[in-house]
């Protein structure tokens, strides 16, 4: 798993009728690109994970 700043995780329900949870990448702590992450989340707080399996990365679009 390879992600910059500004990146969306995604992290996908586990169980029936679970929503996906989506944050912004506003740290990358690892080496190149590689997790944990310090991630906000929409509702506004913030955390710090290791993305597991049913986690994905969205990268941003970068505008020329």
């Amino acid at each position: 798993m390879h992600a910059t700043k500004g990146d969306q995780l995604i992290q996908h329900g586990r169980v029936v009728g679970e929503h996906d949870k989506v944050a912004e990448i506003v740290e990358v702590m690892g080496a190149q690109g590689a997790p944990p992450y310090r991630v906000r989340f929409e509702d506004g707080h913030e955390a710090v994970c290791s993305p597991g399996p049913d986690s994905e990365i969205r990268h941003r679009e970068v505008q020329l």
